[in-house]
């Protein structure tokens, strides 16, 4: 999850009830796994007094920068979000390195059109093994 982040702020209360969301996602920052993903990622903990919701802003490689709201958003949804979006970097630079335009824009037509790698036959649900040989006693 690190390796498309260069920053990482964690802002709770530490007597705020509603702060189970930023420990999460705090914990999952610390594990190892992650952190050797991204040694030079940033981890900032800013722990308030006030009564500030939580909140966990996290800033991607390229520069964008995003907050969420931790009295509403488990730690898992947005670890989810943030693999997502970090695909999506990803891909975009592997296209960019490539030479090819980003993003990739795919016609309506094309898009219409039928994919050749599939079988009429296959496509029969009737058949319990879509069209599939399985040997048996092999």
């Amino acid at each position: 999850m690190l390796k498309f982040l260069s920053k990482v702020k964690i802002e709770f209360n530490a007597l705020d009830p509603r702060l189970a969301s930023c420990m999460e996602f705090l914990a999952q920052c610390n594990a190892r796994k992650a952190k050797e993903s991204n040694p030079s990622c940033q981890i900032q903990v800013k722990r308030r007094t006030d009564d500030f919701p939580p909140q966990i802003t996290v800033t991607f490689a390229n520069g964008v920068e995003e907050t969420f709201d931790a009295t509403s958003t488990p730690a898992q949804h947005i670890r989810a979000l943030i693999l997502d979006k970090g695909q999506v970097l990803e891909t975009e630079q592997m296209f960019r390195e490539a030479g090819e335009k980003w993003p990739v824009v795919i016609p309506d037509l094309e898009l219409q059109q039928p994919f050749t790698g599939i079988k009429d036959e296959m496509l029969n649900t009737d058949s319990d093994c879509y069209g599939f040989f399985i040997p048996v006693g092999v």
